[in-house]
């Protein structure tokens, strides 16, 4: 490509400087000609390029800066007449008088009103798109995303998208503009990046890193588009420094994109910079990319090395430490008292978000030291009290819920009521979450503040489903879903939900099926309807859909445990459209394929040999998860159980079986239904099964004996059921299925029916335990 001649990398810069100094007030003052209407007649009269510089020779010391942009005007309606675009563009650009304009533009510049300049900007562009990439650049540093000159740029990349070649500039201004930009056309720059993404170098790690970048700052986590990204990424991790590694590992974590093998080697060469970082804002920037991928080892030398600095570390150093021993699930007590005093210092600075981060993360890491959280509580609100944007108030009161006094006044609950109007459903889960707490915290307190709460959530849920209701596109209300976790979505606003969705089902289309998908499956709500378009969705349009959506696509069947009536089409379409991208699908999204395929007892044969191969498993071999200990009830039941069962060495909790599936509590039965300690038949208390490679007859984790069963007591949270109705998930479905192929009897008990009335009592639980144990079991769902 040709390089950008140096008169017009200056322009954007002079006109800027020119504009920051010159008051818009001077224009007033200027010297104009009585009349441009003859210049301006006379420009029109030309005909060709060559007419046009000589007339700007002989005018160029009276063009006024309103004939300039007419030039530029008329040279580029005398271009797009010409049938060799790119070579006349070449002609123009390196022409002498084009010099000239160029020079009348710049000195002019400060007369010029806004709509000219732009004009001007984008006739110059069409000879050159990176000019307009270096003058959205320089609004950029200026903090000007949402100016109107943004706005007009933003307009002529739209404009000439289609003719646009040049990825490099692109990526730079799909940056730049990413906050003005609706949906439609952030797809169209997605689809015009996929298509000219082979046309850069494989060592262009700034454009990689410039469109991973856009994705992030649209929220939009676009497989295909990372997937390349990543793999620029790979191919020159040696060149990538501290600073590109850390914004790259920063993008995957927002957009929640798994790269196994990046994370490898930026773990490796950030590791090496741990002796070269001596100075605290490069330790710091090292801290927080290493110390959440860093081995135990490099994680000490971290937190060691990070002691010596806190001292030194600014309010914002501090903040990021902060998050990273987060992530790190650190809770070093002398690195955490020597944060938070450097946050305590400078805790007036913070703005509201940064508040509920600091908030968040103390509670993360149990924090305690009630002056720092008095002061705390003090500042959000007071910002609570002077704020009237409704995400902002959401912000602070959701970072005032997680306090340990998490109540609010009056004031404050008035405060949340006057921006109700103006709440989108992000704002009014975040405030059902948040006045739940209070609730929960607050029951010790006076019945009238509980009143005031309970008005309030029936405001919240109020204004919910007016919201709901008045949704007239499914557009509109997927990027309200975007970042709406379902999981926590108010439970009285969850039917109505589901209800628009359906109310929208006939938009669903390959476009957006991903995305409506994703969101089922963190509602926990079974709609048949909805996931029956789904199907049929995918079965229909399946050439249009790009394979790496197909995962997201399954998740909500396998976690709601739901078979459409064209089970097998739907599922064989599925897997045939992702059977050629099996290779280079990240581990992660190939594993939880297959689990959510297995849930819904499918077995794809070139999946299970992509998944179960030396390769592929040793790349996992690192990923295994640590087993947890019993909590209150766990130990509660297990008393129980002991009594039932005639002593603690009869029943163990926590048990993990063959093929790593943790039951909450095991015994054994003999032929005579009588209960066997686990000492009698060589069976150590909480010694891991020996695994049975040898045969496929017995899968039990030790020889029982003659007419002994295995008996596996699972207690079934929330989670494990549908929110609407009592239908078990998948994976609770799909544990029950493996339990029994190992050989025990297994015994569901959902939380619903242990928590009922009918066993408020430790007898009646005894009773039930009893008769689930050695009578007939009865079914919880």
């Amino acid at each position: 490509m040709k390089k950008t001649p140096v008169f017009l990398e200056s322009l954007v810069t002079n006109m800027l400087r020119l504009r920051a100094i010159c008051p818009f007030s001077w224009r007033v003052f200027q010297f104009r000609p009585i009349s441009c209407e003859p210049l301006i007649i006379q420009m029109n009269k030309c005909t060709d390029e060559e007419q046009m510089f000589d007339f700007i020779e002989r005018n160029k010391a009276i063009l006024s800066e309103k004939q300039v942009g007419c030039a530029f005007d008329m040279l580029w309606k005398l271009q797009k007449q010409k049938t060799s675009l790119l070579k006349n563009a070449e002609y123009v650009r390196d022409h002498p008088q084009f010099l000239t304009l160029h020079n009348l533009a710049t000195n002019k510049f400060k007369l010029m009103n806004d709509d000219t300049l732009v004009n001007v900007l984008y006739v110059t562009q069409q000879f050159d798109i990176k000019l307009l990439s270096e003058f959205s650049s320089c609004l950029a540093d200026q903090h000007l995303y949402f100016s109107p000159l943004m706005g007009k740029i933003a307009d002529i990349v739209h404009r000439n998208l289609e003719t646009t070649q040049d990825l490099s500039s692109l990526s730079v201004l799909m940056v730049n503009i990413s906050s003005l930009i609706s949906r439609h056309f952030q797809q169209q720059l997605v689809n015009k990046t996929e298509l000219l993404f082979d046309t850069i170098d494989s060592s262009e790690v700034n454009v990689a890193k410039s469109i991973a970048k856009f994705l992030r700052n649209v929220r939009y986590r676009y497989q295909p588009l990372l997937e390349r990204c990543n793999n620029v990424f790979l191919s020159n991790v040696d060149h990538l420094d501290l600073d590109s590694i850390s914004k790259i590992l920063s993008v995957y974590k927002f957009l929640q994109f798994n790269s196994f093998e990046f994370i490898i080697m930026a773990k490796k060469k950030l590791t090496e910079m741990i002796p070269l970082c001596n100075h605290p804002a490069s330790f710091v920037k090292l801290f927080v990319a290493l110390g959440p991928i860093a081995g135990p080892e490099e994680k000490k030398q971290l937190k060691s090395t990070m002691l010596l600095m806190s001292e030194d570390l600014t309010g914002e150093q501090a903040l990021a430490v902060l998050g990273a021993m987060g992530d790190m699930e650190s809770r070093n007590s002398c690195l955490i008292k020597r944060v938070t005093s450097v946050l305590h210092k400078h805790l007036d600075s913070y703005k509201p978000l940064e508040l509920l981060k600091i908030t968040q993360e103390l509670t993360f890491l149990r924090f305690q030291r009630k002056e720092f959280f008095v002061k705390l509580r003090e500042l959000l609100l007071s910002y609570l009290k002077n704020s009237f944007i409704p995400t902002e108030v959401s912000v602070l009161v959701r970072a005032i819920s997680l306090l340990p006094s998490p109540h609010l006044d009056e004031v404050g609950i008035s405060r949340i009521e006057a921006v109700l109007p103006q709440c989108d459903l992000n704002n009014l889960s975040s405030f059902a979450t948040s006045v739940l707490r209070w609730i929960q915290h607050d029951h010790m307190y006076l019945d009238n503040m509980t009143a005031k709460q309970l008005k309030l959530l029936q405001k919240l849920d109020h204004y919910g489903r007016q919201r709901l209701q008045h949704s007239n596109s499914l557009d509109l209300l997927r990027k309200e879903l975007k970042s709406l976790k379902g999981n926590t979505f108010p439970e009285s606003l969850l039917e109505e939900m589901i209800a628009t969705l359906q109310h929208f089902m006939d938009d669903i289309n390959y476009i957006n099926v991903g995305e409506i998908a994703s969101f089922i499956s963190s509602t926990d709500y079974l709609s048949t309807l909805l996931l029956d378009r789904i199907a049929s969705v995918v079965v229909q349009q399946i050439e249009k859909i790009h394979p790496f959506t197909i995962p997201a696509i399954i998740r909500p069947f396998s976690v709601l445990n739901y078979d459409p009536p064209q089970r097998d089409e739907f599922l064989g379409t599925c897997v045939q459209h992702l059977n050629s991208y099996l290779g280079i699908l990240d581990p992660f999204i190939l594993v939880f394929l297959g689990f959510s395929l297995a849930t819904l007892e499918y077995f794809p044969e070139d999946l299970l040999k992509a998944i179960f191969n030396i390769k592929f498993l040793a790349r996992l071999d690192s990923q295994l998860e640590s087993i947890g200990g019993m909590d209150g009830t766990q130990q509660q039941i297990f008393k129980m159980l002991a009594e039932v069962l005639g002593g603690i060495n009869c029943v163990k909790a926590s048990v993990l079986t063959p093929y790593y599936h943790k039951v909450d509590f095991e015994c054994i039965l003999d032929k005579r239904k009588k209960p066997l300690p686990y000492g009698s038949h060589n069976i150590a208390l909480g010694q891991l099964p020996e695994m049975p490679w040898e045969s496929n007859i017995e899968i039990v984790g030790s020889r029982l004996p003659p007419g002994a069963e295995r008996i596996a007591l699972e207690f079934l949270d929330s989670k494990a059921l549908c929110r609407n109705i009592p239908h078990m998930k998948g994976k609770s479905a799909m544990k029950k299925r493996h339990l029994e192929i190992l050989g025990y009897r297994v015994i569901q008990i959902s939380q619903f029916e242990w928590n009922s009335m009918a066993l408020s009592t430790k007898d009646a639980r005894m009773d039930y335990l009893r008769e689930c144990i050695f009578g007939e079991v009865r079914s919880c769902l």
